[in-house]
């Protein structure tokens, strides 16, 4: 039989067939020894065969189809392995907030270029528009000029009231839609207000460290009534870089892509060299120096929790 993994909870994945019935499965036992390296060999988005157990509803996974593309970061507890966050995936959107949690330049430039890495077009929805004050306002609007002069649409909502809901609506329709981002910034919040009865799980800000709490524990596909399907993750609190080589970091920022192969040098790694026109592009303000400086910490592999 052929289904699609809509729940993973570990060590159990829920599984839908072409007509909709849906099967709690694992997987089989020797699965886990197909050079499969992540952490989780299966992710919600991915479609897989799987056999149902004798007089049971469960089944177990045989084989997993090729992907088309994935989203993949490092573990947090485990620095050596990967996981996929989800799979065969339309877009991802990323849910940044200035404050309440707050979303780090950095952070949001790591998710961009792995959405770039794997060619899946990625998109910001800045929530909590409720809480802006006049200067987070002006905040907000230096960074979408950052994030849509290099062509990643940018959209500011409030969850909680409401506002520009109609704009996400729109975005996600027919469409299979990762959406992630840091615990707290109102994932949750804004997903019931697209589709009410999801009715997933809010949680408050942790006072004492201004981070978010988490409340979705794992990757679930919820079916949009309006067409198309919404991957919900937990919230990520650190988004390591994974299976990007040094010298091709470059290609996955679109303001340097315009500038390769222009260096003096072909094995330019756009930091120290001389005759680097990246460099040239950054001082004369061409290329936003913050993005610049996720660059410098990505080729350097450097820690990226704040």
């Amino acid at each position: 039989m052929r289904g699609l993994v809509i729940k993973s909870t570990g060590s159990w994945y829920q599984v839908q067939d072409e007509l909709g019935n849906q099967y709690d499965c694992r997987i089989k036992g020797k699965f886990r020894t197909k050079g499969i390296k992540t952490t989780n060999p299966i992710a919600v988005g991915d479609w897989v065969n799987f056999e149902l157990e004798a007089d049971q509803n469960t089944g177990i996974i045989t084989e997993l189809e090729p992907r088309r593309n994935y989203i993949i970061r490092k573990s947090v507890n485990l620095s050596k392995q990967t996981q996929i966050i989800g799979a065969n995936l339309d877009q991802a959107i990323l849910v940044v907030t200035l404050a309440s949690p707050p979303t780090s330049l950095g952070f949001i430039d790591r998710f961009l270029v792995t959405a770039e890495a794997y060619s899946i077009p990625a998109i910001l929805v800045f929530n909590k528009l409720d809480l802006f004050s006049d200067e987070g306002l002006e905040i907000l609007a230096d960074y979408r000029g950052i994030y849509e002069k290099l062509g990643y649409p940018c959209y500011q909502v409030s969850a909680a009231e409401g506002t520009n809901i109609d704009d996400v609506i729109a975005l996600l329709k027919d469409k299979v839609t990762l959406v992630s981002g840091h615990s707290g910034v109102g994932k949750s919040t804004l997903i019931n207000s697209i589709v009410p009865k999801a009715s997933l799980r809010t949680g408050n800000i942790s006072d004492s460290s201004d981070k978010g709490k988490h409340t979705t524990t794992f990757a679930e596909m919820i079916q949009l009534p309006f067409g198309g399907k919404l991957i919900d993750t937990p919230g990520i609190r650190e988004l390591g870089i994974v299976d990007i080589e040094k010298q091709e970091l470059s290609h996955f920022f679109p303001e340097m892509r315009a500038f390769l192969n222009k260096c003096r040098f072909n094995n330019c790694i756009h930091i120290n060299e001389p005759g680097c026109v990246v460099l040239d592009a950054v001082e004369a303000g061409h290329i936003e120096s913050s993005r610049y400086e996720s660059y410098i910490s990505m080729y350097n592999n450097d820690d990226n929790r704040s």
